[in-house]
């Protein structure tokens, strides 16, 4: 409930304005509709009632109906400006949402970064952000809009008629409604999250279908990956049935607290009216009124079966928005000789029973090229990442041109250092689009320039040029084509500092060289601190260290 609260406090300081107007006209509209069934229900009464005394000739008509059209008409007025107002604000709201859960996902840390999967994140910005549209039209408005119109209707009730019909009006429906809606909850609560979770599971399995359907196809996956499709879908249907029943099973006990409700006003009405107390039309106030006070607790059913949903997905969204992003940079922009220096680092991974780095230092000189070696786990990447500073030591420090990492503006350190890690992002667009990401303005002549140096540019011209188009992640190059197109969108930043992860990886031994050679020729001012597992990679380099 917490999580509810904390996004709709978000939606409403986004749309305060508009979400207010749909408000009170949602509470408009169920007030002209409880004053047009009370009103029509007296003035039948009344009517007849002033005929049968014979002073039908005289009784006033035209007042009364004019009043119904008036009622009728305005609660269709207010019910599409309601709608209308509601959801405008709402939809703007959650495309805020959206923005503001990218961003806090863009600056998580690098160890929650990399865990995250395309879908996960897919399902965050669209399942999870659309769950939540209900909390306000389903949740929070339509119960503020129910309890004012109860508690005014009451107080007009006790004034045209008797308090006590007030009284067993009001209490009848919030005590009856609440138990109704508390159970109905507690039963659809566990479907309600089952339901989403399938859906979730449903939308995951099915982008991985269709994003990796070749190699799926290729490992004969494809039929298993298509069948764990449909076993989501079908949990998520089974549970939808579920919810329906549960739903439709609180629409009938709410019927029938409508039904015991108004039946009770209109038994106390008539005792008080057979007393003398109120007038026959007087009673008929209180039970018309108390029939048409249904609408203020049905539409909560809804609410009541994607409670669960809605919580769910709150509860992550909130999670995500309210992370606590990694250390701000300082202010400090060093122009002085690119030295990266790591200084005794000491690294322990979460869960290792022996640290990862103890006491690790290197020097990297401008022009420089350091290779690091060791076997598949011995840390290059993480020190790589450390040198990069996404991660951070547990103690040691990381220094750049005089200036730790963390007292760089971060702008400045990104123009001045660049990681290529092993799996970069390609954009599906054409080859100049994924190139310019690095360089805006870039010309056409650069671009060609930086594809060989990467010994890419044969390949690029034989197949249309920088307007070839690639798909999702880069489909349409091969591995190592997609390696080196990486490469060269680094190069065109001219880094000062070049971190490279495994540069050379899928490529022949010749092509390798090449790419190694281009690179120093493209940038031969620049330092670069690789992790080599190749040949080919330590042979280009001036120095290699071990981590073993």
């Amino acid at each position: 409930m917490k999580a509810l609260i904390t996004i709709f406090r978000l939606i409403l300081r986004d749309q305060r304005l508009s979400l207010l107007r749909g408000g009170a006209l949602g509470l408009v509209v169920l007030l002209m509709g409880t004053a047009l069934l009370g009103l029509s229900g007296w003035f039948i009464t009344a009517a007849a009632a002033a005929g049968l005394a014979g002073v039908g000739a005289v009784f006033d008509v035209f007042r009364p109906s004019a009043m119904v059209r008036f009622l009728a008409l305005g609660r269709t007025a207010a019910r599409y400006g309601e709608r209308v107002l509601t959801h405008d604000a709402t939809l703007r709201a959650l495309a805020g949402v959206r923005v503001r859960l990218v961003a806090s996902l863009s600056l998580a840390p690098h160890a929650r970064l990399v865990r995250l999967r395309g879908a996960q994140v897919l399902n965050r910005l669209t399942a999870d952000v659309d769950a939540l549209d209900g909390i306000p039209l389903r949740l929070i408005l339509p119960l503020g809009a129910g309890l004012a119109a109860l508690a005014i209707s009451g107080l007009m009730i006790a004034w045209l008629a008797d308090a006590r019909v007030a009284l067993t009006i009001v209490a009848g429906y919030l005590l009856g409604a609440a138990l109704i809606l508390w159970r109905g909850g507690k039963v659809a609560l566990a479907p309600s999250r089952r339901a989403e979770q399938a859906a979730q599971a449903f939308r995951s399995r099915m982008i991985d279908l269709v994003a990796a359907r070749a190699d799926l196809a290729v490992y004969g996956q494809a039929q298993a990956q298509a069948a764990a499709v449909m076993q989501a879908e079908a949990r998520r249907l089974a549970d939808r049935q579920a919810l329906d029943r549960i739903e439709r099973r609180a629409g009938f006990a709410l019927s029938v607290l409508a039904f015991a409700v108004a039946a009770a006003a209109l038994g106390l009405g008539m005792t008080l009216a057979q007393s003398g107390v109120i007038s026959p039309a007087q009673a008929a106030i209180g039970f018309f009124a108390a029939l048409a006070l249904a609408e203020a607790i049905a539409p909560l059913r809804r609410a009541m079966a994607d409670l669960g949903r809605m919580a769910q997905a709150a509860g992550r969204v909130v999670q995500d928005l309210q992370a606590v992003p990694p250390a701000q940079a300082g202010t400090q922009s060093p122009d002085g000789p690119a030295v990266l220096t790591l200084e005794d680092i000491h690294l322990h991974r979460p869960g290792a029973a022996a640290p990862l780095f103890q006491g690790v230092s290197l020097v990297l000189h401008p022009g420089e090229w350091l290779a690091l070696v060791g076997p598949s786990g011995a840390g290059k990447t993480t020190l790589l990442l450390l040198a990069a500073g996404v991660k951070s030591p547990d103690r040691g420090r990381v220094v750049l041109a005089g200036v730790a990492l963390p007292d760089w503006d971060e702008t400045a350190l990104r123009d001045t250092l660049t990681l290529v890690p092993q799996r970069s992002a390609l954009l599906a667009g054409s080859i100049a689009d994924n190139l310019r990401l690095a360089a805006p303005d870039a010309d056409d002549e650069a671009l060609w320039q930086a594809l060989q140096a990467v010994a890419l540019d044969g390949v690029i011209a034989a197949r249309g040029g920088l307007q070839l188009r690639l798909g999702p992640m880069g489909a349409g190059l091969s591995g190592g084509e997609a390696r080196r197109l990486t490469l060269a969108r680094a190069l065109l930043r001219r880094p000062k500092v070049l971190l490279l992860d495994e540069p050379t990886e899928g490529l022949d031994r010749a092509t390798a060289d090449m790419v190694l050679s281009g690179i120093r020729r493209y940038l031969p001012q620049t330092s670069v601190l690789m992790a080599s597992h190749r040949p080919a990679e330590r042979n280009a380099a001036d120095r290699v260290q071990s981590l073993t």
